[in-house]
């Protein structure tokens, strides 16, 4: 329990910044989106022990929806903090579940207990949420 509370807020806190400077501040400030970011991941220990820490598919996916939930939802209250409300709302019925299901699909030996899903969910997982933010978020003109 304790790995997974430290892993899933390191680990949060890792991808909440990477997403932040990948959507180029459109997620709201830096510290309160990465603060949410690991606060919200920490939702891995509880989606792990209400799965009793099991690795197939299905285990996986709850364990995703229930982490994922929480995410969604500490990040959601930031952007709904930031102004966001319609994106806030999307962002929280979170995609997790998907990335933990594409990383089982390709073979990634999940009984290793990872704290993140692999290349295979992280790109699955960054497109879709890419295309949250690419419908919901006000396009920005360049500046020459």
């Amino acid at each position: 329990m304790e790995a997974a509370l430290i892993g899933g807020a390191l680990t949060g806190a890792g991808v909440g910044a990477v997403r932040r400077w990948a959507a180029n501040g459109a997620l709201g400030r830096a510290v309160a989106w990465i603060g949410a970011s690991a606060v919200g991941y920490v939702g891995l220990a509880a989606g792990a022990a209400l799965v009793g820490y099991d690795t197939d598919l299905g285990d996986l996916a709850v364990m995703g929806l229930v982490s994922g939930a929480v995410l969604g939802a500490a990040e959601g209250l930031v952007l709904a903090r930031e102004g966001h409300r319609d994106l806030a709302v999307r962002w929280a019925a979170a995609m997790l579940a998907l990335g933990w299901c594409a990383t089982t699909a390709i073979g990634v030996d999940v009984e290793e207990q990872y704290t993140v899903f692999g290349t295979a969910g992280a790109v699955l997982f960054m497109l879709l949420s890419g295309l949250v933010l690419a419908r919901f978020t006000p396009a920005r003109s360049q500046v020459a």
